[in-house]
């Protein structure tokens, strides 16, 4: 489809049954064709500094397991950060890890405000309008943003196959992390790992769970992990058991 063409948001499965919602704020690389190649191979295009790589095919694979919503942003991040605050330094990426976006430098105001109006705010505005549906029908909802990170960065490697994250309500976090300690004694878990609230990683999770009182949780999976679809499938399952685990722990 044609990069101007398409929305910048997608709601999949808004009526699902499940009290759980998936939010994929990375799930695309796609770049409207409006900004070129932003100076970057195809290469970079690809890379894991354009997007999350897996998180959205666990993020459909969980969907159909519980019958849950699905909203994603299908634009790069490298277009505009939907998970960083509309005053954060990297709410437009102007260096990734060792990588300059050189088209993402001098950007104008006016330049930063038209990506905000056309990507950063109806990402926003249409998990808004899901969650406020579900509140007027009386819809119990449980937040889940879904994220993959890459094994190095930095030269620094990353051991744990999942990170747990959490916002200001710890609670649910806490639930998920002993559920999948449950499921596998052996997975090593990673609690706020890779990155944590304080690296400001965390918006859609505060927003959109802490914001409206919802328990809510962030999933980073390391991305080596769900490359292949029988990583996927095996992600997809292992986190539907321990989702649904951990919510009958907190109501038993």
């Amino acid at each position: 489809m044609d990069g101007e063409a398409q929305k910048p948001v997608l709601v999949t499965n808004a009526r699902g049954n499940s009290p759980f919602v998936l939010l994929c704020d990375h799930a695309s690389n796609r770049i409207p064709e409006r900004y070129g190649d932003l100076g970057l191979s195809a290469v970079e295009r690809l890379s894991h500094i354009a997007w999350d790589p897996g998180a959205l095919a666990v993020s459909r694979r969980l969907s159909m397991l519980l019958d849950a919503p699905l909203v994603e942003s299908t634009v790069s991040r490298l277009i505009i950060d939907c998970n960083r605050a509309l005053d954060a330094p990297d709410l437009i990426w102007t260096l990734s890890e060792r990588t300059r976006i050189p088209a993402n430098e001098n950007l104008s105001e006016a330049e930063r405000q038209e990506r905000i109006a056309l990507y950063h705010r109806p990402y926003h505005g249409a998990i808004d309008m899901l969650l406020e549906s579900r509140r007027h029908a009386g819809r119990e909802t449980v937040v889940v943003c879904m994220h993959s990170y890459t094994p190095v960065f930095l030269g620094i490697a990353r051991p744990w196959p999942i990170g747990l994250i959490h916002g200001r309500d710890q609670k649910f976090t806490l639930a998920l992390r002993e559920a999948l300690a449950s499921d596998d004694p052996s997975l090593n878990i990673g609690w706020n790992e890779p990155y944590a609230a304080l690296n400001g990683v965390t918006l859609t999770l505060e927003k959109h769970g802490d914001g409206r009182g919802l328990d809510a949780t962030m999933i980073e999976i390391r991305n080596d992990e769900i490359l292949a679809p029988d990583g996927v499938n095996l992600w997809g399952e292992r986190l539907a058991r321990s989702l649904e685990q951990a919510r009958r722990n907190l109501r038993p």
